[in-house]
């Protein structure tokens, strides 16, 4: 059955085949070929997306979409470019720091993409940097939707993991604030090589101006991440706070949302939820599958005997997960992996929270690399690019995150120090 299942996937991938549609192929097979009851199908598809923190991924995909709509992602630039948008190459360091404050409150890349990268890579344009790098940048920037809490992906790996969501939303803090500084970082530093960005400050406000300009925009994240970690609501109702706030601050506050715009809204958000919670409901099936045939003990056996040390299984993990990040969706690639791997990494002795800090760092990194990265989808779009042209600016952004991904791997204290100060046993 394991054998018709792998192949079957594969060579639906290889047709290029829908990532959804192929696991679910692949587990239909492996249900008829083993002479299972079909209703099998129906009620784990049903499982995997009968779990009330799943509740909080269409309400954040929501609430990133009333962002956008409602003004709060541009005073977020604004804001941001006022911090550090005085300096050579500020423009694209503010495309960094805004992609961290708006994944505080969106949840996903995806969203962090279009709602930032429509302000911010014609402006970066406007300015002299090239389109390619532009483009490449905001995709890599926009990764940070799903290390910065909340995370769309931390939620999935939580319920596929039974690991606390509320500790790997505050584990997901170090992690997120590393990635954010080394881009920065780096973009200063190529800037400066290049000659690029001597007019980044142009138009920009004052820091007093910007900040009273994004009040409310700022205040977002402070009710949502405040009332997780002040035990006022859980990550799940956090999502719907969200959402309340954001349609409170665009319609009556900033008035920039109209009630036809909210017809748009709701339409771009209800489809963008249902491809993620079929990508669920078909990874939940398979998941299933393969657990009952015994592959998961397989594989965390054979992972125990050939990756002796707790330092080679994280290097054989993440050398396995960036491949595979390459060429499947973060969330179905989660859902599959994690109930198989967090086993054997708790076997060696890695705390399971920072193995999922490691997990979803490692697979949002497929996001950013061809040829299924999304981020990088949505950036083309909104530079009007085609993917081959952004692929050697992309190439030095990669780099810097895979270092990254090396040092969180390595360094747990770095996800793990805020959790323990803060769920202190």
């Amino acid at each position: 059955m394991t054998a018709v299942m792998l192949s079957t996937m594969v060579l639906c991938f290889a047709l290029t085949v829908s990532v959804a549609v192929s696991i679910g192929l692949a587990s239909i097979f492996g249900i008829q070929v083993a002479n299972a009851n079909m209703l099998i199908s129906v009620k784990e598809m049903f499982n995997a997306i009968n779990k009330f923190p799943l509740a909080a991924i269409p309400f954040f995909i929501l609430a990133g979409n009333v962002m956008e709509t409602g003004g709060i992602s541009r005073r977020l630039v604004e804001f941001a470019k006022s911090l550090v948008g005085g300096v050579q190459g500020g423009l694209p360091m503010t495309c960094v720091l805004t992609c961290m404050i708006f994944a505080s409150v969106s949840g996903s890349s995806v969203a962090t993409t279009f709602a930032i990268g429509t302000i911010l890579i014609p402006a970066l344009i406007k300015h002299g940097y090239p389109t390619t790098w532009a483009a490449a940048l905001q995709a890599t920037s926009a990764e940070l939707g799903v290390i910065i809490p909340p995370s769309i992906p931390m939620i999935l790996y939580g319920v596929s993991a039974e690991v606390s969501i509320g500790e790997l939303f505050i584990a997901g803090f170090g992690p997120g604030l590393f990635i954010s500084g080394a881009l920065m970082l780096f973009v200063w530093v190529y800037c400066r090589i290049k000659g690029w960005g001597k007019n980044d400050g142009d138009g920009r406000l004052s820091v007093g101006k910007a900040t009273w300009k994004a009040g409310w925009a700022l205040l977002m994240p402070v009710i949502i991440l405040g009332g997780i970690y002040g035990g006022i609501f859980t990550p799940t109702e956090a999502s719907a706070v969200a959402v309340f706030y954001s349609l409170i601050v665009g319609l009556l506050i900033y008035r920039e949302i109209k009630l036809p715009d909210l017809y748009h809204i709701l339409r771009k958000s209800v489809l963008s939820s249902a491809v993620i919670m079929f990508i669920i409901a078909n990874a939940g099936l398979f998941a299933f599958l393969i657990t009952r045939a015994g592959v998961p003990e397989a594989i965390g056996l054979w992972l125990q005997e050939v990756l002796k040390t707790p330092a080679y299984f994280l290097l054989g993990v993440n050398a396995a997960l960036f491949v595979i990040g390459m060429f499947i969706e973060t969330g179905a690639a989660i859902i599959v992996l994690a109930p198989i791997l967090a086993p054997v990494a708790q076997h060696f002795g890695i705390d399971p929270v920072h193995f999922g800090l490691v997990m979803v760092v490692n697979l949002a990194l497929g996001m950013i690399t061809p040829p299924f990265g999304v981020n990088l989808f949505a950036a083309c779009t909104v530079a009007r690019i085609s993917l081959d042209r952004m692929i050697k600016d992309l190439i030095p952004f990669v780099l810097v995150v895979l270092a990254c991904l090396m040092v969180i791997s390595y360094v747990p204290v770095l996800s793990l120090g805020l959790r323990d100060l803060v769920y202190a046993k």
